[in-house]
């Protein structure tokens, strides 16, 4: 029986309808790719905890309606509550497509904002559905900051979709360049309209010129309804600096990707997450750092919350190459678990090919703790107050890191409201 996929023929004839433009060469070669070298499958060791199975329906489903989306017009007002909620320069892209009017208000000095058609992009082949986000891509965006840049607040790109009437998929990308000594903050937020079948795809490149520094903040909260593939892949260089924050608040079926390069001596890379899951939700973070030389220093930790019955996946990889002598590489992994019906996978790795390095991985998974329950019960709180103040604490822990600091009110709020969702039912 063959493994379930999306037709190549039906690609074929989607992309066709593309005008043919300066992308049209590299979308024909993404889908050359595709067809030799297929779609993940669980049979895969990276893709064993996760069957995209239901993503490959949407997009047959969205293919055989004729592959048509549309910029989200008739969502502006709903947009603009997401912008004002955050303050930093918005870029929109709304069902895949840029928003013309976000383009031309993030003419700020010492940002470049330039359209990926415009130039010639180094669309790689070597990661999974990347090929698909460059096949059916309509157009992305390079983002470039200067040496000279200082930013009053951070640059926000807001990936937001209407699935209002029919199934959907649309692709997103973004290319971002900090030249030497520069410095910046992101936010990539992720959003939905409405609750048809709905498939996101998203890569995002980050390369960091030497003595760079940027604060990196992803927050997904799509709608229960929809499902979302991320891609995250960051060039180091030396003494350059990456802080990166991930929150998964909604979505069905979700997977991201982070991988990170270490490429230069003095780099550091700290990668954490958090992510909560309640019933009928899928999530599955899995992150890399590849130390090419040394000394350099990652630090990954990433917390889960899991309520009703859910799944989630947490595999966490550091791979310490041979030369890298004076690598420093962390890595945790914690979960809380609400519910006898909710699982997670948590895999650390850690792959060592040099001799002087400094390397730990750990996990743990449990319920609330009964002493710390007795405690607070013993302090006057009912039991049910005293479950939700642990099951918060646990979950500010990483709020608390979120390296944009204008941001953690904002991240508290939406993780109290999505707990207060998750924990409305009896806690264990």
């Amino acid at each position: 029986m063959n493994a379930p996929a999306i037709s190549i023929d039906a690609l074929r004839s989607a992309v066709s309808a593309f005008p043919d433009d300066s992308l049209m060469p590299a979308r024909l070669d993404a889908l050359d790719h595709m067809d030799r070298s297929g779609f993940p499958t669980p049979l895969q060791e990276e893709w064993k905890y996760t069957d995209l199975e239901p993503i490959f329906d949407i997009s047959n489903r969205w293919l055989a309606d004729g592959a048509a989306n549309a910029p989200a017009v008739s969502h502006q007002d709903a947009i603009a509550v997401i912008c004002q909620s955050v303050e930093a320069h918005w870029l929109v892209v709304a069902n895949g497509f840029i928003d013309e009017d976000s383009l031309a208000r993030a003419k700020v000095s010492g940002i470049a904002v330039t359209r990926l058609s415009e130039r010639e992009s180094a669309f790689c082949f070597d990661a999974a559905l990347a090929d698909l986000n460059t096949a059916l891509l309509h157009d992305g965006l390079h983002i470039g900051i200067s040496a000279t840049t200082t930013l009053d607040k951070p640059i926000g790109i807001l990936i937001v979709d209407d699935a209002s009437t029919c199934v959907g998929v649309s692709q997103s990308r973004i290319e971002i360049e900090l030249e030497p000594n520069s410095e910046a903050e992101f936010i990539e937020y992720h959003a939905s309209i409405g609750d048809a079948d709905h498939y996101a795809n998203t890569v995002i490149g980050l390369k960091l010129g030497v003595g760079a520094s940027t604060n990196f903040v992803r927050v997904q909260n799509r709608h229960l309804n929809h499902s979302q593939t991320a891609r995250l892949a960051a060039e180091l260089d030396h003494d350059s600096r990456l802080d990166c924050c991930g929150f998964d608040l909604g979505g069905r079926l979700i997977r991201n990707d982070l991988h990170v390069e270490i490429q230069g001596r003095g780099a550091s890379a700290t990668l954490n997450g958090l992510y909560l899951a309640g019933d009928g939700q899928h999530i599955d973070n899995h992150t890399r750092s590849d130390h090419r030389v040394g000394p350099a220093t990652s630090a990954q930790e990433y917390r889960g919350i899991l309520s009703g019955d859910c799944r989630c996946v947490w595999n966490g990889k550091a791979i310490v190459h041979a030369g890298a002598d004076g690598t420093d590489a962390q890595q945790a992994n914690h979960n809380l678990l609400l519910s006898e019906k909710s699982e997670i996978d948590t895999k650390p790795e850690l792959e060592i090919y040099a001799d002087d390095v400094k390397c730990s991985h750990g996990t743990t998974v449990g319920q609330l703790d009964d002493k710390a329950l007795f405690y607070l019960r013993s302090r006057g709180l009912n039991k049910k107050y005293a479950r939700q103040v642990l099951t918060r604490a646990f979950a500010g822990s990483i709020v608390n890191k979120s390296p944009i600091t204008t941001l953690r009110q904002h991240l508290a709020e939406m993780v109290e409201k999505r707990l207060g969702e998750l924990t409305d039912g009896e806690i264990l």
